[in-house]
């Protein structure tokens, strides 16, 4: 061990030592509204039917805020998950938004930036979404529909429209069995890479010593020359919120 290294060692504990008994520079509770994160890993990234990983596993998380200003509330965030497409290995959404709820019927109104940081300009990769939703929750089961509409969607493929349902049905006292089906139309075939397709899928999850547990099925009407293996995906995945 040479001399620097040495007196390192010291120096160092003596800043993490400081660094923990430091005040804050903001207490939390001065600070208006609530954050939250969360964190997953997966088995594969499957983004509206399509595995956005090439069917291997990610690891995903994100920053939340919010301030609820009576009968709505507003909204914004940012999540991340690696993804592995050509000159793209990471994909970072930013959200904002605002919605509320009354009684059993929800509401939002989102705006979504889809960036992929590193990917050559050329390909015209990042998007813009505006994505209205309503829920409402029957009791035996909550129901969910919107839709997502880009002016110019993934790769320069022009106008594009995803709309979705969804149900979740609470099954015994731990389980929740999820289904979903949505419709992606994309204005250019050829530039995006497949026709408009259907997508569809079926999850069970759970909660398991306060981390999420979730496996499910999801695919397409996508033939196998246009979505191959990225379609028919099955997928197990862990998280945890905070």
């Amino acid at each position: 061990m040479n001399a620097s290294r040495f007196l390192a060692i010291p120096l160092l504990s003596l800043a993490l030592t400081a660094t923990a008994h430091a005040d804050p520079l903001i207490e939390e509770k001065d600070v208006p509204g609530e954050f939250s994160a969360n964190i997953a890993l997966t088995s594969d990234y499957v983004f509206r039917g399509i595995s956005q990983t090439n069917n291997e596993a990610a690891l995903q998380g994100g920053i939340d805020y919010s301030y609820d200003f009576g009968p709505a509330a507003v909204h914004a965030g940012i999540w991340g998950s690696n993804v592995k497409f050509t000159d793209a290995t990471l994909e970072l959404d930013y959200t904002v938004g605002v919605g509320g709820s009354m009684d059993k019927f929800g509401w939002d109104v989102s705006a979504i930036y889809y960036t992929y940081p590193g990917s050559s300009s050329s390909l015209d990769y990042d998007f813009f979404e505006i994505a209205p939703s309503l829920s409402y929750d029957f009791g035996i089961a909550s129901v969910t529909g919107g839709v997502n509409y880009s002016p110019n969607y993934f790769g320069n493929s022009g106008d594009a429209l995803y709309s979705y349902a969804s149900v979740d049905v609470p099954i015994g006292k731990y389980f929740t069995l999820s289904g979903n089906i949505g419709y992606q139309s994309i204005d250019d075939n050829t530039a995006f890479g497949t026709d408009d397709y259907m997508d569809y899928g079926v999850s069970v999850s759970t909660e398991i010593a306060g981390f999420g547990l979730s496996a499910g099925w999801t695919d397409t009407d996508l033939d196998n020359s246009q979505c191959g293996s990225l379609c028919g995906v099955f997928a197990v995945s862990l998280s945890k919120s905070f």
